[in-house]
C-alpha cells in the first residue's frame, strides 16, 4: 500500500468512538451526498426516462428535508458549527459504489444501487440511534430510520404520481432498445461472425488431416483470433456517443466474447480423440448454434423464424460445404 492508503487508514475514526455531535454531522453529510447522488441519477434519466427522473427528483428532496431536520437537531443541541466528517472518515462504515460516476447506466441499475442505500441508510439510523442517549435525538434518528425503510412505499407513491402505465411501456421500450444495442446486438454478430466465419477452416483442418488435436488448435487459434478482431473493431468503429449504442467496453466485449464462443463450440469436441466421433458432434454444435442464432435474431430482432432461420442455416452449411470439399480435395 502507498502512503495516502495508510495516511487515510491511520487518520479514520471507529463510528462507535464518535460523539453524538459527530454522528449528527455523518448523517448530515450523508443525506447530502444522497440527495446530490439522486440528482445526478435523474439528470441522467432525464433523457430517455423522464417520469423516472421526477422519481428521483422527489427522492432528493426528500433527503434534503432530512438534512435540514438533522441541522435543526445539531444547531438546538450544539450550535451553528457542523464538524466536517464523511463516510470517508470512518472506518467500517457503509460505502457508496461510485457507479454515479459511469458514462452509461442502466435503468435497473440505478434502481437497484438506489434500493441498496436505503437499506444501507436505515441500517446507519438504526446504529446511530442505538448510540445517543438524547431522547430528541434518539427519536429523530428512529424516525429517518423508518423514514429510510418506506422509502420504497415512497417510491411507488411517486411512480403512480409520475410513472403512468404509458410512461412506464414508452421507458421499458426504451430500456429494452438500449439493452438490444448494448449487448444483443453486437453479441449476435460477433456469434455469427464466430460460429460461420470458423467452419472453413476448422471442417478444412479437419477432413485434410483427420488429426483431432491439429483440428483443435486451429480452431482454437481461430476462433480466439477472430474474438480479438471483433471485439477492438467493435469497440473502435462507435463511441456510441451519436449512435446511442452505449459503452464502446461493453460492446466490445459483448462482440468479443461472443464471438470466440461461436467457434469454440465446434471446436472442442475435437478435443475428443476419434476423429469421426469428434466430427458428428462438432457437427451437431454446428446445428444448434445456427439454430440458435436464428432463435435470436427472432426474439430480439424481430426477424420472422423462417426467414432467420433460412438465411443463418444456409449460409451456414454453405461455409461447412466450401470448407469440407477444401480439406477433403
Amino acid at each position: 500500500m502507498g502512503p495516502d492508503v495508510l495516511s487515510s487508514l491511520t487518520f479514520r475514526r471507529r463510528f462507535v468512538d464518535l460523539s453524538e455531535q459527530e454522528i449528527l454531522a455523518l448523517a448530515i453529510s450523508s443525506e447530502e451526498d444522497d440527495a446530490r447522488i439522486y440528482r445526478s441519477f435523474a439528470e441522467r434519466l432525464r433523457a430517455d426516462f423522464p417520469a423516472s427522473a421526477l422519481i428521483f427528483d422527489g427522492m432528493a428532496v426528500e433527503e434534503d428535508g432530512h438534512r435540514q431536520q438533522l441541522i435543526d437537531l445539531h444547531r438546538a443541541r450544539f450550535g451553528e458549527v457542523i464538524p466536517l466528517i464523511r463516510r470517508e472518515h470512518v472506518a467500517g462504515f457503509y460505502a457508496r459504489r461510485p457507479v454515479w460516476l459511469a458514462k452509461s447506466l442502466s435503468l435497473e441499475t440505478i434502481r437497484a444501487e438506489a434500493a441498496a442505500m436505503e437499506h444501507g441508510a436505515e441500517d446507519f439510523y438504526q446504529r446511530a440511534a442505538a448510540r445517543t442517549s438524547d431522547a430528541a435525538t434518539r427519536k429523530l434518528l428512529g424516525d429517518l430510520a423508518a423514514a429510510e425503510a418506506g422509502h420504497e412505499r415512497h417510491a411507488q407513491g411517486l411512480e403512480e404520481k409520475h410513472l403512468s402505465p404509458d410512461a412506464r411501456e414508452a421507458e421499458d421500450q426504451t430500456a429494452r432498445r438500449q439493452f438490444i444495442l448494448t449487448w444483443v446486438q453486437p453479441g449476435l454478430a460477433g456469434l455469427m461472425d464466430g460460429s460461420v466465419s470458423t467452419l472453413a477452416p476448422i471442417f478444412a483442418t479437419a477432413f485434410a488431416t483427420q488429426n483431432t488435436w491439429t483440428t483443435f488448435l486451429v480452431g482454437l487459434a481461430a476462433s480466439v483470433g477472430a474474438g480479438i478482431s471483433m471485439g477492438f473493431t467493435e469497440a473502435a468503429h462507435d463511441d456510441g456517443v451519436l449512435s446511442g449504442r452505449g459503452s464502446p467496453i461493453k460492446r466490445g466485449l459483448a462482440s468479443g466474447i461472443m464471438t470466440m464462443l461461436g467457434g469454440l463450440g465446434h471446436a472442442l469436441p475435437y478435443l475428443i480423440p476419434d476423429f469421426w466421433t469428434a466430427t458428428t458432434v462438432a457437427m451437431i454444435v454446428v446445428f444448434v448454434e445456427l439454430w440458435a442464432i436464428a432463435w435470436i435474431q427472432n426474439r430480439f430482432m424481430e426477424t420472422p423464424f423462417l426467414r432467420a432461420a433460412l438465411q443463418v442455416v444456409l449460409g451456414g452449411a454453405l461455409v461447412f460445404a466450401a470448407g469440407a470439399l477444401i480439406g477433403g480435395g
